[in-house]
């Protein structure tokens, strides 16, 4: 496949990125790239994290390609240099950014844009003292300060910036810390080869983390991290789906993210690793890579697959047929089969969402029973998708799961929330925005509750086809007042999971009607042979 489709996807999203940022070079935020705060003034603060969208740019300015009409126009590398000053102009005095909240002093968003302004500032040749010291004075907040909750992208991310600050400084100051969370990162790899994401495996994610210990050990090569490199690409190579689209809701944080540059770096000297990116490229060109428009992660994918394009391997090994077999990870819980030109992709430690293709085509994508229930005033929604124990028995040519539906996290703000937000931000909270996240993170993604509803699906292998049978029990039926099952139902708060992918158009199984009829006792019976 053509790296063309890299650039093309890529250069497309340039235009909305300038639209993001205020250009204006009168303005008092100009550079700033969360147009919800300069432009709508909607919010009462800039996220940090929009001005990692400096780096897509300065790419696109130093790409020499026919279809880039950004290559080396002055404008841009005026306003890649505006978008970093205007980080150090709005972050904290001791370098850190906010994202969600204000003081939310958030490691992912000063880590993203910190790498972001290190690789433009690098890229285009810059030379500012006063950012220089900024970038010294970031990476130094980085260095000491952690985040609760294991998200291992985000230690890459630290690790990988100070790496990069190290040498542009020439300074050993950050050496202890750098092995440290090296270190650390690397304890949270399985043996299966996947980096923990809050409470799992999250193949999205994996490729993001590939990307920036490719980048570490083309800085900084070791033997041990060549090997857990070449045990997470082997991982990662599992979770490519038959017609190149990757990853979904059977990961631990739902998304579909695909970050293909890491794969590029890696094929250098393990070509394995170019099979997974050709794949994906032929995903691309059918219209399968999901949709990452919205004006907050935007840039992401922008910067990846700008270097896939620059670092693409031209030398690259024939396709290999596709192994068949049973692919059990115990530690992340979940099960890959592939047998007779079908692929099933089903996550044990939640409730048992799955996909199943069927030669080249998605056949189905099923997220568990999910139903609406009155309690007093309020509707709430029990779902069967949430991460937790089940109990699980996977045979040759059966699985089955059970267990409990769990209530969705659907906490909206409201006024009265962000009020109360804001007073403990501008007051206590400012001192510990750590135990605030923690405590967010706990109420919108880690804490599961049990709902009364108990549910078994077994699926079973009969003459060539899946059998999947499902069954769910209530102790009354009264107040439910929905039920079905959908094909990319989430149920926790991740930012780069709801993306919209083609796969997403099958329709909502409705089964309101079915329930309506049951008697107090009678399970909710669907079966179904895919």
């Amino acid at each position: 496949m053509s790296k063309e489709l890299f650039l093309r996807e890529a250069i497309a999203q340039i235009p909305r990125l300038l639209t993001l940022q205020d250009r204006n070079p009168h303005s008092p935020t100009y550079g700033c790239f969360d147009r919800n705060f300069w432009h709508y003034k909607i919010i009462d603060y800039p996220s940090g994290m929009a001005q990692e969208f400096v780096w897509p740019l300065a790419l696109a300015y130093d790409t020499d390609a026919p279809n880039n009409p950004y290559h080396k126009q002055p404008a841009i590398k005026d306003w890649v240099e505006a978008g970093i000053l205007y980080l150090a102009r709005s972050a904290h005095a001791d370098g850190s950014s906010d994202d969600y909240f204000p003081y939310e002093r958030a490691v992912g968003a000063t880590a993203f844009s910190l790498l972001a302004c290190i690789e433009s500032y690098t890229l285009l040749g810059f030379k500012n003292e006063a950012v220089a010291r900024f970038l010294e004075r970031r990476a130094d907040w980085l260095a000491n300060h952690d985040e609760s909750g294991r998200l291992t992208n985000h230690q890459a991310l630290v690790v990988l910036c100070l790496e990069l600050l190290s040498q542009l400084f020439q300074t050993t100051k950050w050496s202890n810390v750098k092995e440290q969370r090296l270190q650390r990162l690397l304890s949270w790899q399985s043996p299966e080869g996947w980096f923990q994401e809050y409470e799992g495996c999250d193949p999205g994610y994996q490729t993001l983390t590939i990307s920036l210990l490719a980048r570490l050990y083309e800085l900084r090569p070791t033997p041990q991290l060549k090997e857990a490199i070449i045990r997470a690409v082997a991982l990662a190579a599992v979770f490519v789906h038959p017609d190149g689209s990757y990853g979904g809701e059977y990961g631990s944080r739902n998304t579909y993210n695909f970050f293909p540059h890491g794969f590029e770096l890696v094929g250098k000297w393990m070509p394995e690793a170019l099979a997974i990116n050709d794949r994906f490229l032929i995903g691309l060109a059918n219209g399968l890579a999901p949709c990452y428009g919205d004006d907050h992660i935007v840039g992401h994918h922008v910067w990846s697959y700008l270097l896939a394009w620059r670092d693409f391997v031209e030398d690259r090994p024939r396709p290999t047929p596709r192994l068949t077999g049973q692919i059990w990870l115990h530690d992340a819980n979940i099960l890959v089969d592939r047998r007779q030109g079908t692929e099933l992709y089903l996550a044990l430690n939640k409730g048992g969402v799955f996909k199943l293709f069927r030669g080249n085509q998605l056949v189905i994508s099923d997220t568990q029973f999910s139903l609406q229930v009155r309690e007093g005033s309020a509707v709430k929604n029990a779902v069967g998708h949430m991460i937790g124990h089940y109990q699980v028995d996977v045979g040759e040519d059966q699985v089955s799961i059970r267990g409990s539906l769990g209530w969705a996290k659907q906490r909206q703000m409201t006024p009265m929330n962000l009020l109360a937000l804001r007073l403990v931000m501008l007051s206590i909270g400012r001192f510990f925005p750590n135990l605030i996240r923690k405590l967010l993170q706990r109420m919108l993604i880690t804490d599961k509750r049990d709902a009364p509803f108990t549910f078994s699906r077994l699926l079973k292998w009969e003459n060539g086809r899946w059998r999947i049978t499902d069954e769910l029990r209530a102790a009354s039926w009264r107040n439910v007042v929905a039920a079905g099952v959908g094909c990319d139902q989430t149920s926790i708060h991740v930012v780069m999971s709801r993306t919209f992918q083609i796969g997403q158009l099958r329709p909502w199984n409705d089964l309101t009607h079915e329930v309506r009829r049951l008697a107090t006792g009678q399970p909710l019976t669907l079966t179904r042979t895919l």
